[in-house]
């Protein structure tokens, strides 16, 4: 017995006073994000650039919605709201308009996902996704096709063509379009929502091409749909792409977070009706009356809720 105890202490002692070569040392971590991957088209930190490396929100699923039968839903109806991006609750969306290596706009993430191939774009004249847009047509949907120019050589022995890349103007993307279903669950006794999809807004001024540049500056008001995107397909891209928060850095949010928690402000535009589903502008012009109705057919959704209940 005192045999078998002796060399057990004896072994305890070996283990304890192991060596670890300079081979078998694990390798030093840097304190910062110089490792961090940066976006398609920005250039990586080369040095560390934070307290810590964030990963949290990069490894990251999306919450799965709770299972929902077709037999326990007793009402539901078909939204379309715009999200004006220039509102003070939405600038998370639309922030940065420029690049920056570890944060990038809804807008970006989308269009870098779709040119990855990671999501589809679809038509964004027909909000029921049956027509597919390729990158190229994503990009000249913002006008931002690559352009050829011939221009003499330096040494003035002949004309050589330049190719000229088109860059995206993302601070021209102030308003989002959202498809969403409204519906009410007897299962959780509760009315849910939905996004179905999203096709972001393109606003800007019409190039007159008079020659005057007050002309240009000052042209016709102009808004594009850009494309349409599936939610439920792009919610792996959003839940892994941070959100900015003011007032706190350390604050870990995705896009698919301020979208499932309602954190944005936002008008109704159209509900689903037998006029063709018409949008709200095509039967009342007024602005001021058109957001009078905006807010009808958000009341109408809370009655509806309110009065499943007896008090």
């Amino acid at each position: 017995m005192k045999k078998i105890v002796f060399l057990t202490l004896a072994a305890m002692l070996l283990v304890a006073n192991v060596t670890i070569t300079p081979a078998q040392q694990p390798a030093a971590q840097p304190n910062g994000a110089a490792t961090q991957n940066a976006p398609a088209g920005v250039k990586p930190n080369l040095a560390p650039d934070g307290l810590f490396k964030k990963q949290i929100i990069a490894t990251r699923d999306p919450i799965p919605y709770p299972y929902i039968r077709e037999a326990d839903v007793i009402w539901s109806k078909r939204i379309w709201r715009t999200i004006d991006l220039r509102e003070k609750l939405n600038l998370s969306l639309y922030y940065p308009t420029t690049d920056i290596a570890l944060r990038r706009s809804l807008v970006q993430t989308l269009v870098d996902a779709i040119r990855s191939g990671e999501i589809r774009a679809f038509d964004p004249l027909n909000d029921e996704f049956t027509m597919l847009l390729s990158p190229q047509d994503v990009s000249a949907n913002f006008d931002a096709v690559d352009k050829q120019e011939r221009r003499q050589k330096m040494d003035g022995s002949g004309d050589t063509t330049f190719i000229i890349p088109g860059e995206y103007n993302w601070s021209e993307v102030l308003e989002l379009l959202v498809k969403e279903d409204w519906f009410f669950d007897k299962h959780y006794s509760k009315m849910m929502v939905r996004i179905v999809g999203i096709c972001p807004i393109r606003v800007y001024r019409k190039q007159l091409n008079t020659g005057n540049e007050e002309d240009d500056a000052n042209g016709e008001l102009q808004k594009k749909k850009l494309f349409w995107v599936h939610y439920d397909e792009s919610r792996k891209v959003l839940a892994r792409t941070p959100a900015y928060i003011p007032n706190n850095d350390a604050t870990t949010i995705s896009y698919d977070d301020i979208f499932n928690g309602r954190r944005f402000t936002s008008y109704i535009t159209k509900e689903s009706n037998p006029h063709n589903n018409r949008a709200i502008s095509d039967y009342i012009s007024n602005g001021y009356a058109a957001l009078l109705e905006s807010e009808r057919i958000k009341k109408d959704i809370f009655t509806f809720e309110h009065d499943l209940w007896e008090y």
